[in-house]
């Protein structure tokens, strides 16, 4: 219980800093990039502070690798860039509030980070013998979950080194799924869960863990990831914006209903 309590101090004081950073530079990518590297230290916390054997740095490694990835890449792309429109949303309609209202935000999310770090705790006391093939299947699916993560940043990264400006990409991952890099957040820590099941037969509570992809899946897909990007989207590009979601899967990548058009317009998107 002592490292679920450094753990969720770590969470709490990483996003008083992530909003200090927002109010200082107006520019809100760095919640994003503080938030994913404070998962990342907190979990590894919550990860090695657990009673177990290799699986427990297993998980470490993989952990370090998804944080690093993604704290690396927001950093690098909130430099120079405009703000998030989500947070630009939020601002608006705050108004005057937005300081005290951003404030309390920002640990709402650090209570999701717990949620997290709780579940790679309960992943790395799994009591099974290690290592085993749940161990082998839980580890692929997060490297490939990392790697797609990966792969539909960078496509969209050279997609908008040389697409006009307003225009809506398509190509690669982007055209079977209108947010792969959200896809891939989330099938990262299904593979995480994926190891508490090692020896759950012993130990019921492992079942747990699960809660950490249920809820990236209902907040991205219904909260605070898909709706307010879909929203702006919908509302600086309409014509464009409706012609791409009406073939291209919002979630899981699928082919596309109908061959993409050249004229097709990209997402703002963040992970």
């Amino acid at each position: 219980m002592s490292t679920m309590i450094v753990a969720a101090l770590l969470l709490v004081s990483a996003m008083s800093v992530a909003w200090a950073a927002r109010m200082r530079t107006g520019s809100s990518g760095w919640i994003d990039t503080i938030w994913s590297a404070a998962v990342g230290l907190a979990g590894l916390v919550a990860a090695l502070g657990a009673e177990g054997d290799g699986r427990r740095w297993l998980i470490a490694g993989l952990l370090v690798l998804w944080s690093s990835r993604l704290a690396l890449h927001i950093g690098a792309r909130t430099r120079g860039a405009a703000d998030d429109p989500r947070y630009a949303e939020l601002e608006r309609q705050w108004g005057g509030a937005f300081r005290s209202r951003l404030f309390l935000f920002l640990q709402i999310q650090a209570a999701v980070g717990l949620v997290l770090t709780f579940a790679l705790h309960l992943a790395a006391s799994a009591s099974g013998r290690f290592p085993g093939p749940i161990d082998v299947l839980a580890a692929l699916v997060v490297l490939a979950g990392i790697a797609g993560e990966a792969l539909a940043d960078a496509q969209l990264r050279r997609f908008r080194a040389s697409a006009p400006a307003g225009s809506v990409c398509d190509v690669g991952l982007w055209g079977w799924s209108r947010h792969p890099n959200y896809f891939f957040e989330w099938l990262v820590w299904c593979g995480f869960a994926l190891f508490a099941l090692a020896g759950i037969a012993d130990q019921p509570i492992q079942i747990l863990a699960f809660a950490a992809p249920a809820m990236m899946w209902a907040l991205l897909v219904h909260v605070s990831g898909i709706p307010p990007l879909e929203a702006h989207m919908a509302k600086s590009r309409p014509v464009a914006w409706r012609a791409h979601a009406a073939r291209v899967s919002a979630f899981v990548p699928r082919p596309p209903r109908r061959a993409p058009s050249r004229s097709a317009v990209h997402p703002e998107e963040s992970p």
